[in-house]
This record gives structure tokens, C-alpha cells and sequence, in this order.
């Protein structure tokens, strides 16, 4: 299997896990037995962190120089940090619909972010791309009854959108990072850093939750948030990072609304019409446009060719 096939599997699984937690997460949230935000993503990252950690023992992964530790912790930062706090604690306060609506701007941001930090070029072909998907996201939620009933909050969707933002940063500027380091290494300190980071914020919460009044199905969905949703996915993202392009890598965050819209259907919570498998097929249209856009390198590439036919 080609490199960039791998990369384009690890991040669909990525998408899929993610569009699955949202409404597991909203649930959890929901439930009479006073989790957090500030908790619930403090089990991620306490959790996260054990499960790295344990992980790069067994496996023996590789260790890191003393000045990419540091990076660690600014990458930690915007990849953990306030991509998951800002869009858990924003997610408690608005509906999983206008939370799906903002994440749809990801791929938009880290479009500007690549141009600016790693000169990607904005072809026409990716622009194109970005905005087919972007159309078939918005048509799947606009139609869409899904978890609709959630309380709307302008606070919380500007929480979502910090997500968006701090994660578009992450994956622009700090790449290189990434492409050095094993995902096992890379994960086992960023997680570390964010819990020493969130845990005196989110202590009072963590310690007030009645875990002796929990039941399993919570138990069950905790679980899944911390070592799906988080470790896993986590573990696939730097996979993905550094064997596709930045802009074709958060396109796939518009496949989350369908995988969230199927599983409300699956739940009964709403149902599958023509505009639903319309906003499916515009979204995976967009993704294979950007992803046949040329990188800097190609055009680049292709410039040369040009010069050396000319003379």
C-alpha cells in the first residue's frame, strides 16, 4: 500500500471515531451524574497519557531529543489543549448541529494557515474542493433534525471555533515536528504536558463526580471517548500528518456530520432522505478534488520541467 493510501485510511478511521464521539460525548454531558467538561477532558487526558505511556514501553518507542520535548509542550498547547477543552467545554453549551456547523470551517482555516506558515499554494482546483464539501456538510446539518433539541449558545460556538483554529495552527506548525519524531513518543509527551497543564483547573470537577453512583453504559461511553476517541485516534492522526497535505488532511472533517447524522438515524433520532445521501456524496466529491490539487512541491516540480523545456 502507497504511503499516501496509508495516510488517507488512518485519517477516514480518524473522522469516523470523531463523528461517533460527538454525540457519545453530548450524552455523557447530558446525564444526571454531574460529569463536566472540565472532567470529562481531564479523563481524556489523564487516560490518553497512561494508555501512551504504557504503549511506548511495550513497543519500545524511540526516545526524543531535549529541544523537541520542549516543542512538545507549545505543540501540547494547540494540539491538545485548546483543541479539546475549548471544544468540549463549547459542546456542553451549544447543540451538537451548530458544533458540527464550525467544525466544518477547519479545513477553510488550515487552507489560510498552510498558505501563510508553509507557503501551500490556494489552487483553484483546492478551493473548489474545500467549498463542495464545505456545501455538503452544511446541506446534511441544515436538513437535519439531529440532536437538534440541545440548547444554542454564541458562547459555545466561539469555544468550537478557538477548536478549529488552534488545531489548524497545530497541524501547519508543527509538522515538521511530527514527521520526526514517532507518534508513540510524540503523544505520550503532549498528553503528559496537557494534563499538568488542565488538571488545576479541572481538579474540583474531577473529585466531585459521584463514581460509585455511574452506571456501566456511562462507564462504557467514558471509556470509549478516552481510548477511541482520544488514544486511538490520536495515534492515527501523526500517521496521516506527515503523508498528506495539512488542507486534503482536515477535509475529512466533513465526513464527522454524516457519521454523526447515520448514528442518529441508527438511534432513531432522525431519518435518511435524498438530501442526506446528496450531502454524503458532495462531501466525498470535495475531498477527492483537493486531494488531486497540486502541493508546493509538485508546482514547483512542474515549473522546472517548464524552464528546462524553454531552454
Amino acid at each position: 500500500m502507497k504511503q499516501t493510501h496509508i495516510g488517507h485510511l488512518a485519517i477516514f478511521v480518524v473522522n469516523l471515531l470523531f463523528g461517533l464521539n460527538t454525540p457519545i460525548t453530548k450524552t455523557i454531558l447530558l446525564s444526571d451524574y454531574d460529569i463536566s467538561p472540565l472532567a470529562l477532558t481531564c479523563f481524556r487526558y489523564i487516560g490518553a497519557a497512561v494508555a501512551f505511556w504504557l504503549a511506548a514501553l511495550v513497543f519500545r518507542a524511540p526516545e526524543a531529543s531535549r529541544k523537541d520535548i520542549l516543542l512538545f509542550v507549545l505543540a501540547s498547547v494547540f494540539g491538545i489543549v485548546l483543541n479539546q477543552t475549548t471544544f468540549v467545554v463549547g459542546l456542553s453549551t451549544t447543540s451538537p448541529v451548530d458544533a458540527s456547523i464550525v467544525v466544518t470551517l477547519t479545513p477553510i482555516i488550515t487552507m489560510i494557515f498552510a498558505a501563510i506558515f508553509i507557503k501551500e499554494p490556494i489552487t483553484t482546483k483546492k478551493v473548489v474542493g474545500v467549498l463542495i464539501g464545505c456545501a455538503g456538510a452544511l446541506l446534511l446539518i441544515l436538513t437535519s433534525n439531529t440532536l437538534g433539541n440541545a440548547p444554542r449558545s454564541l458562547f459555545g460556538n466561539m469555544l468550537c471555533l478557538l477548536s478549529c483554529l488552534s488545531y489548524g495552527l497545530y497541524l501547519t506548525l508543527f509538522r515538521n515536528l511530527i514527521a520526526r519524531n514517532h507518534p508513540l513518543t510524540l503523544m505520550k509527551w503532549m498528553f503528559l504536558f496537557g494534563t499538568v497543564m488542565l488538571l488545576p483547573f479541572s481538579y474540583d470537577s474531577v473529585i466531585h463526580v459521584p463514581y460509585s453512583s455511574i452506571p456501566l453504559d456511562i462507564y462504557l461511553r467514558i471509556g470509549y471517548v478516552v481510548l477511541v476517541a482520544t488514544f486511538l485516534t490520536y495515534l492515527l492522526i501523526p500517521i496521516g500528518q506527515v503523508r498528506i497535505r495539512p488542507t486534503t488532511l482536515t477535509m475529512y472533517n466533513y465526513l464527522q456530520p454524516v457519521v454523526t447524522t447515520l448514528l442518529a438515524v441508527y438511534m432513531g433520532l432522525d431519518t435518511f432522505g435524498w438530501h442526506k445521501a446528496l450531502a454524503a456524496l458532495l462531501v466525498f466529491l470535495g475531498v477527492y478534488v483537493v486531494t488531486k490539487s497540486k502541493s508546493r512541491q509538485q508546482m514547483e516540480e512542474q515549473k522546472l520541467k517548464e524552464e528546462n523545456k524553454a531552454q
